[in-house]
């Protein structure tokens, strides 16, 4: 299974480095300096711990159209640790789908990041859409995402297929453009320098070889960054902020004339019994029980959340220690655990644990700031460095 931080990084050669750096005519660093500041790990900051469940599918997530008892139902679950990464592009593969039907009044379940995108889009497409949901936002599970740009989680390697393959790197590609028209105070997506902290050279993730343009990176030599660790490198990536991100898109769903009915179904025929004549299955978890889909398993995922800090602007994965630190508005988010198979929403102390002394330890071997060269050694062909949190 695919957890852990690898897949958000990328992969640079030191070697395409090296020949890039003399491409420049041989200066290494460039003059724009940028400094860190540590963030204050300490217990009197700590301001919440929640626990999500991540839907994951060995296999990889589920976009296909079922005709069951006379309705067309077009599924969309299974996102794994990237439901909030890959929402606008799963959403434009489900709407694909749905065009090809005569219908043009549509049903979506669920109100999460990815129910919400997909509504967003059969809107624009000129479809009449009632949402139906158990949860409203901010109790959705896409609330407890720490929604870093940057699909994780998703697939076990010996079970994807060609075909999910070609799936994902259309919808990858797709989610990456449009969250890209977002960035901005109204959607809470703004771009972030990225670190990237290990004790190994980082490697070549699946993500970043089927999709290498998204995963540009800059590999930063000992002696220019404040870590300690051995390999360090960065790379830009957009943070999303769910609290302010899904109100916005609710409400564009509104103004758009969208319904909204909060309804919690039990079973696949109170679905059915639907007016509408198309239903898209946004449910997540959801489908495992709905659906009988026996290959959705949680993998479960705790946040700590820390009083903000707006002095600090730049995240950090440490792939040695399966840690992650975002900063949001709302607060510094530190995470980094994958229990799979766990179904208790109730934040485990010993995870908790884990991860406040594992960043406690983390930026307290930090230098206090450091200049960071803003152009250090790059990949020539903006190449990946590796992976990633959700």
């Amino acid at each position: 299974m695919k957890l852990g931080m690898m897949g958000l990084a990328g992969a640079v050669s030191p070697l395409k480095t090296r020949l890039y750096a003399a491409a420049l005519g041989g200066a290494s660093f460039g003059e724009d300096k940028t400094s860190l500041p540590k963030v204050r790990v300490l217990p009197e900051r700590i301001i919440r711990t929640v626990a999500g469940l991540r839907p994951f599918r060995p296999s990889g997530f589920l976009v296909r159209a079922d005709r069951i008892g006379g309705k067309v139902i077009v599924h969309n679950y299974g996102h794994g640790g990237c439901g909030v990464t890959l929402s606008w592009g799963t959403a434009q593969l489900s709407v694909d789908l749905a065009v090809k039907t005569q219908f043009r009044q549509a049903a979506v379940l669920g109100c999460g990041a990815v129910g919400l995108a997909t509504a967003r889009l059969l809107q624009d497409h000129g479809f009449r859409v009632t949402i139906y949901t158990k949860a409203l936002p901010p109790d959705t599970t896409s609330n407890i995402a720490g929604a870093l740009w940057g699909p994780v989680t998703l697939s076990d390697e010996d079970q994807r297929t060609p075909a999910f393959t070609e799936q994902f790197v259309r919808a990858c590609r797709f989610a990456h453009r449009y969250f890209q028209t977002l960035v901005g105070d109204r959607y809470g997506v703004k771009w972030i320098a990225m670190y990237f902290l290990g004790n190994h050279a980082p490697g070549q993730s699946w993500e970043s070889t089927v999709t290498p343009e998204l995963y540009p990176a800059t590999l930063l030599p000992a002696g220019t960054h404040p870590f300690n660790a051995q390999f360090v490198s960065r790379r830009y990536s957009m943070l999303i902020e769910p609290n302010t991100y899904l109100p916005a898109v609710l409400s564009d769903f509104y103004l758009r004339g969208g319904k909204l009915i909060v309804r919690n179904f039990q079973n696949l025929a109170s679905v059915l019994k639907l007016p509408e004549p198309l239903i898209i299955n946004c449910t997540g978890l959801g489908a495992k029980p709905l659906f009988r889909d026996e290959e959705l398993v949680p993998i479960k995922g705790q946040l700590t959340v820390l009083v903000p800090q707006p002095e600090v602007d730049y995240g950090l994965v440490s792939t040695s220690s399966d840690l992650y630190m975002f900063p949001r508005r709302d607060g510094i988010i530190l995470g980094g655990s994958h229990e799979e198979g766990e179904w208790s929403l109730e934040p485990s102390k010993s995870e908790g644990d884990r991860i406040f002394h594992g960043h406690q330890q983390l930026f307290s071997e930090m230098q206090a700031r450091s200049a960071i060269p803003d152009h250090a050694h790059s990949d020539a062909r903006g190449g990946a460095v590796s992976q990633l949190p959700a």
